[in-house]
């Protein structure tokens, strides 16, 4: 029996990156022998073992064989006979299929480590094409390490989608991937992967719809709709902004492809249109609940936050009522990082001044700035509380109003 060190803390380990989790491979046992030296069986599908002081995986060593469509369509062969070169074979890149043996040494037979060092991300085998989960993380590891594609690894990758590979995920695993890939240091080229490949067509039709609709700037008018939400998402990330976050700021302008650009100005009509686009997407890959409604509240608002200038009083306590912000005040404050971020997604704009964060913020404490309870008491007519509230709200709303010259 021989115990290997495999996967992600070999390449992590030659990455110089903080080995988070342990995976190991066994060589030449049988489920027998591992319960034997005390191992505990975690595997449904395949024999998976946690080590009985460290908890740490060891699985033995397999192949598969693809039998049905989808990620979950495999057979698998876990024989003392599978060698370590079968097991890393079927692994879905080189750089993943590495491993170390009981005195470190490196076995590399796919060559790995030559496109670790090179910033590669190549498919070991044809077998790659088998998984379309495998698409998703592809564009995870580009977003997370920067790292080049080897042409003839996307040129599968789009024959995996032009096959209809795709379609064959779930719901739960596309947006696990999404979700993972979005906290990456730069989640703006897992969407650049997901469209070079055909696979954001298929999953996101709605966010792939933005790019080619023109984008008004005039500063660089050439740059469309698609390419903003991109620059806008990486600010979110260099920011270090939430998942919710970033998912809103990924999402905040799909009305823009459903909507006539003469409508876009005045009367956030492209603000609206995004919620269609948006359900349809919550809908279709199970978007939690934070991330939707914090989505939904950039899509309805952002245009309107950012022109706050302009807007009457009566619109500003309105706008914070719909936004819940008085209960929700750390939500609505999502919501303003979310329009600095789509301020500052234009070339050359990344460090711009943007003064309606902290003026919507000195309005929001204006506006809780009131005594409730006493103006509760005043009123002979409970029916008449709310409309006393507001209009205690209103008044500091205006002072603030007239105090900036508005």
């Amino acid at each position: 029996m021989q115990i290997y060190l495999v996967g992600g803390a070999v390449r992590d380990k030659y990455l110089n990156r903080p080995v988070k989790d342990r995976d190991w491979v066994v060589v030449g046992a049988t489920v027998e022998k591992m319960l034997d030296a005390g191992y505990k069986p975690v595997g449904k599908d395949f024999p998976v073992f946690l080590h009985p002081k460290t908890h740490e995986e060891y699985a033995l060593a397999r192949t598969e064989r693809k039998i049905a469509a989808g990620y979950t369509g495999f057979q698998f062969y876990a024989t003392p006979d599978v060698s370590l070169e079968q097991d890393l074979q079927r692994r879905d890149l080189t750089i993943n299929a590495m491993a170390e043996d009981a005195e470190g040494q490196l076995i590399d037979p796919y060559h790995g480590l030559a496109d670790l060092r090179a910033g590669i991300l190549r498919h070991v085998s044809p077998a790659f094409a088998e998984d379309p989960v495998r698409i998703l993380r592809i564009a995870r590891f580009a977003a997370r390490y920067n790292f080049e594609i080897a042409p003839e690894t996307l040129a599968l990758m789009q024959h995996m989608v032009t096959q209809g590979e795709v379609n064959a995920l779930v719901a739960e695993r596309v947006w696990q991937e999404l979700a993972k890939g979005l906290m990456e240091s730069r989640p703006r080229i897992m969407l650049e992967v997901l469209r070079a490949c055909g696979a954001l067509r298929v999953l996101l039709p709605q966010l792939d719809a933005l790019f080619g609709v023109p984008q008004p700037t005039k500063h660089h008018p050439e740059i469309d709709s698609g390419e903003h939400t991109l620059l806008t998402l990486q600010y979110a990330a260099q920011q270090d902004y939430t998942l919710a976050e970033r998912f809103a700021s990924l999402m905040h302008d799909l009305g823009k492809a459903r909507t006539p650009p003469e409508d876009w100005p005045h009367h956030y009509g492209h603000d609206v249109g995004g919620l269609k686009p948006l359900a349809e997407i919550r809908q279709k890959l199970r978007i939690p609940k934070d991330c939707a409604e914090l989505a939904a509240l950039a899509c309805t608002y952002h245009t309107r936050i950012h022109s706050v200038s302009q807007l009457r009083s009566r619109t500003i306590l309105k706008l914070l009522h719909q936004t819940d912000a008085f209960r929700r005040p750390e939500r609505f404050l999502s919501l303003l990082k979310i329009c600095l971020a789509d301020s500052r997604g234009r070339l050359g704009l990344e460090n711009s001044p943007y003064p309606q964060q902290d003026y919507w913020l000195k309005l929001l404490d204006a506006a809780s700035n009131i005594d409730a309870a006493a103006i509760a008491r005043q009123q002979t007519e409970p029916t008449r509380i709310a409309d006393a509230i507001d209009r205690a709200r209103l008044l500091n709303i205006k002072a603030i109003h007239r105090s900036s010259g508005r």
